[in-house]
């Protein structure tokens, strides 16, 4: 059983019953509909499918609704294209304001070409074309400078590496999007170009409008948001470590040791972390993966990413199924090399009760040498605590949520498992004995670790986990 998750994005290669069935089996668990390239109208048969998929399989598959954010762009370029060459001089400006002093590229969003100062560096595209303030005239119009030569089109998107500016991370569309997302029945909603945590506030309180309360991944796109990790940490509910926009605003050499901050700023705050962009992009068209690539995913799972995640591959490359199959085939190779070397480490001196309780388990099943931790949690907080410990055991979350089963997806070594009739047996001990019994996963003889909730009068609800248990079948 392989520990780390894989999140496989949804295209037009992949949209068939048939394929996503395929891409589960497998290891997809999280299928990502990137709303960048439609509306909730365009997923509805998706989802629909996806769900009949899950009840085929028995296995809980979890939806994640990317929004699209605000995409910065230029408009339309009258020419149809400008030639750049390093030193040139160029006009930004809005379209209406058009002038043929120099080549002039139309940009409409006027409270960042408002909040331009000379020296500011602005980036086109994928970083290949990157351009400096030199003044603002008093017009109003930004006199630039090439930095390198290149190629400038219509609609080309924009970055401002380090630069903060007053666009919120949801636009309207976002908006309309989300609203559209929590009645389709969305299981966890990604947001863009976040910022700061107050991003990521608004849209727990869009989500919580709509009567909803799923988890909130926030996608680490921005300088902005890397300076501002501590304060977006505590509001997130899962990161995303998304290495294309990011690798635009900061400096590429510095982008594998921004990789690892966050990484490890997580898994300390036992909050999932996703690593995705180009992970294995040559097998869009290639039955198999660059040597580069294998290494990437590797050290992904090695510096303690919960997932890893696929976008062109899955949804527009030759070879979706293949390509999630060699990931599984990496991300074991990677977890064998990590239960080598493991070594149980105390929580620092600052941690809470839920902490020491996760390590306890983990203690205990690693000196009694158990063949699973079985963890009871009704928010899957307690099982995220003992995911980050990456026992080398395989982590059984029970709960009644059908919110946390699917939100449990996102972190390493844990399989689901949504308890169905809560109420025939209210004992969160008991139902995890029961479920070491009666799942058929142990055999006679086999040993469990169990933490659970639980108050003498069994059937109390219990205010967090305050049990840790070994159990023998």
């Amino acid at each position: 059983m392989s520990k780390t998750k894989i999140v496989a994005t949804i295209g037009p290669a992949s949209n068939t019953k048939e394929k996503m069935r395929a891409l589960a089996e497998a290891g997809v668990s999280i299928f990502r509909l990137n709303f960048s390239h439609g509306s909730a109208k365009d997923f509805i048969r998706i989802i629909e499918d996806l769900r009949n998929v899950e009840l085929e399989l028995g296995i809980p598959l979890t939806i994640m609704q990317d929004l699209s954010g605000p995409k910065i762009r230029l408009g339309d370029i009258r020419e149809s294209s400008i030639q750049i060459s390093e030193g040139m001089g160029l006009l930004l400006g809005p379209t209406e304001q058009y002038c043929h002093e120099m080549p002039y590229m139309p940009f409409d969003h006027k409270e960042i070409l408002a909040s331009l100062v000379p020296g500011d560096r602005l980036v086109l595209a994928d970083g290949g074309v990157q351009f400096n303030v030199a003044k603002i005239r008093d017009d109003g119009l930004v006199v630039l400078e090439a930095s390198n030569s290149g190629i400038v089109t219509s609609r080309k998107g924009l970055a401002l590496p380090g630069k903060a500016t007053r666009v919120r991370a949801l636009t309207d569309k976002d908006k309309r999007d989300l609203k559209d997302g929590m009645r389709l029945g969305i299981d966890a909603v990604a947001i863009s170009y976040v910022q700061t945590a107050d991003d990521v506030r608004e849209t727990k309180e869009l989500i919580h409008a709509c009567g909803k309360h799923v988890p909130v991944c926030v996608k680490m796109e921005r300088q902005n948001a890397v300076n501002n990790l501590a304060e977006i940490l505590a509001e997130a509910d899962i990161v995303m470590v998304a290495r294309g926009d990011l690798g635009v605003e900061c400096p590429l050499a510095k982008l594998p040791s921004i990789q690892k901050h966050i990484i490890k700023a997580c898994n300390k705050a036992a909050k999932p972390v996703i690593v995705a962009t180009q992970m294995l992009l040559s097998m869009m068209h290639s039955p198999q993966p660059t040597r580069a690539e294998t290494t990437d995913v590797a050290n992904a799972v090695l510096d303690g990413a919960d997932c890893v995640m696929l976008s062109e591959e899955t949804a527009m490359g030759d070879h979706p199924v293949e390509t999630v199959q060699y990931m599984r085939k990496i991300t074991k190779e990677a977890e064998a090399l990590i239960e080598e070397g493991h070594r149980l480490e105390e929580p620092p001196a600052d941690k809470g009760i839920g902490e020491y309780l996760a390590y306890s388990a983990c203690l205990l099943a690693d000196k009694a040498k158990v063949d699973a931790i079985v963890v009871h949690s009704i928010s899957g907080d307690s099982a995220r605590q003992v995911a980050t410990c990456r026992p080398p055991q395989p982590i059984y979350a029970l709960t009644p949520d059908p919110v946390s089963v699917k939100y449990l997806n996102y972190s390493r070594g844990i399989t689901p498992v949504l308890v169905k009739n809560p109420a025939a047996e209210p004992s969160h001990l008991s139902r995890a004995e029961n479920f070491i019994m009666d799942s058929g996963i142990f055999k006679k003889g086999q040993s469990a670790v169990i933490t659970a909730g639980q108050i003498r009068g069994s059937s109390a609800t219990p205010r967090g986990t305050n049990l840790v248990k070994i159990f023998w079948c």
